[in-house]
This record gives C-alpha cells, structure tokens and sequence, in this order.
C-alpha cells in the first residue's frame, strides 16, 4: 500500500519538528519546508494530499493564502495555530479542499502523543476526519472535537489567562529588585514551578507568547476580569482583612468537592 504523504509548512522546528518524526513513526511519508529548505510551496500542495501549517500565528494567515489556492478539492489542509476561528474561515476562504483546524495542547518537548490533549475543529471535512483522529488515537492522545470559536473562548482562560498572570508575575519580580539567585535558596515548590513557566516565557520563545496573548480574540475580556479580580483582592489587602480574604476564596467555589479544613 502507497504511503500517505503529509507535508508540513514549518515543520522544521517546534511542534512541527516534533510531529514530522512522529507521523514518520507512523509509517507515513513526510515532506518538510522551513524558511531556506525543503519543497516549495506549489510542489507540495501537488504531492501531498495533506498539508499542514505549522507556522507562527503571526505568519499564518500569509501561508494559508499562498497555500490554499494550489490544493486539489480532495486534499486536506490543516494547521497547528493556537487560536483557531480566523486560521480556519481563511483555509475555507482560500481553498476548496477539506480543512480540519488543530491545536496540539504540549509543547515539543512532550516525549510522547499518551495523554497529551489535541483539540480538533472539523470545518469541511468528509474523507480526512476519520483518517486524522486515527492518527491521533494511535499515539493514545485525547482528542477534544469542538468549533474553532468555542476552541479560542477556551484558550482565553486556558493559554491567555495562564500566561498573562506568569508574566504579571516576572515582572513584579523584576521590579522588586530581588534577584532570582537570592531568591531560590529559599523557594517553596510552589514558587520553583513557578520560575520554571517564567523560564520559558521570558526566554528565547516570547515571540510566541506575546503572539497567543494578543491575537486571541478575546484577550481583552480576559485581561479586564484579571484586573478587576485583583482590584477585589486589593480591598481585603489594603485592610488586613485575612477573613474576608479567606471567605472571598471559599465563595469563589472554583472547587466545591473540595472542603478546606479550618486551621
């Protein structure tokens, strides 16, 4: 049986490196471009009946435009972007294959697919779905199947929120005046764990983080209730008050199964 050949734009580093090695794994045939190696884009669309873009958010609606036209009705074009309501109308608009939105929830340094979650958006999709959550199942991952609008309402709180307080939180440090060396001698896990998410966004990928925060749709909603929540957290703080505090905590009810015990 021929091979089935995936091309991925991008798929020379991160998560699109990641994925080449494992749908190779797979037994499939994967075909690579980056910015300076690898096919072009009109020899992929022709040779690969499944594209996927793997490019920065910033990037893609540029790839999917140059890529869209060139593919054959009975493709599939897909993409790895973290938001995935525009990413998915522009593979529509530019193509009239099928088009599959997807969001692998890890990072590449995830040893394997087990366990990891892959949010899936079917938008025009007869031939592929089943072939691509398959491929997934494989590797033992959890497949999350949703709209790409739900999907970016969902990252608001999952990627934006998240990342948003990790910085929030670096540079308070930063203005401080303490330094991290004198600070780790005496660290708790809590605030280890804490450095090491600090670690990966003030490192060489903030691109990427400044990119999932900024071009979600909904990162103005999201960075509103943030400031309001800690213009609440203010008042406790402001008066001492560790009981109204504590009782503001418990009525959050964020999770009711668990009873806090009283000191």
């Amino acid at each position: 049986m021929k091979k089935i050949k995936i091309g991925i734009i991008g798929g020379t580093g991160g998560i699109g490196r990641w994925f080449a090695q494992y749908f190779q794994k797979e037994g499939l045939e994967v075909w690579v471009s980056g910015r300076r190696s690898g096919p072009d884009l009109p020899t992929m669309a022709r040779e690969c009946p499944v594209v996927i873009v793997s490019v920065p958010i910033a990037a893609t609606l540029s790839v999917i435009e140059q890529i869209g036209p060139l593919m054959p009705e009975e493709a599939l074009l897909t993409d790895f972007t973290s938001l995935k309501a525009e990413p998915v109308r522009a593979m529509l608009r530019a193509s009239s294959c099928e088009v599959i939105g997807l969001h692998p929830l890890f990072g590449p340094e995830a040893k394997t697919l087990a366990g990891h979650n892959v949010v899936v958006c079917p938008a025009r999709s007869r031939k592929w779905l089943p072939f691509v959550l398959d491929l997934f199942r494989k590797g033992r991952a959890r497949i999350i199947e949703t709209t790409p609008e739900k999907h970016d309402e969902w990252m608001a709180q999952v990627q934006v929120l998240n990342h948003l307080n990790t910085i929030a939180m670096g540079l308070a440090l930063k203005r401080s005046g303490f330094q991290l060396a004198e600070l780790l001698p005496v660290a708790t896990p809590a605030f280890e764990a804490k450095v090491e998410w600090m670690k990966k966004i003030f490192g060489p990928n903030a691109g990427l983080y400044a990119q999932i925060i900024t071009h979600n749709p909904f990162v103005e909603d999201v960075f509103e209730n943030y400031q309001e929540s800690l213009r609440e957290l203010k008042k406790w703080i402001r008066r001492r008050d560790d009981e109204g505090l504590r009782k503001r905590i418990e009525q959050a009810g964020l999770f009711p199964a668990v009873r806090m015990k009283e000191e």
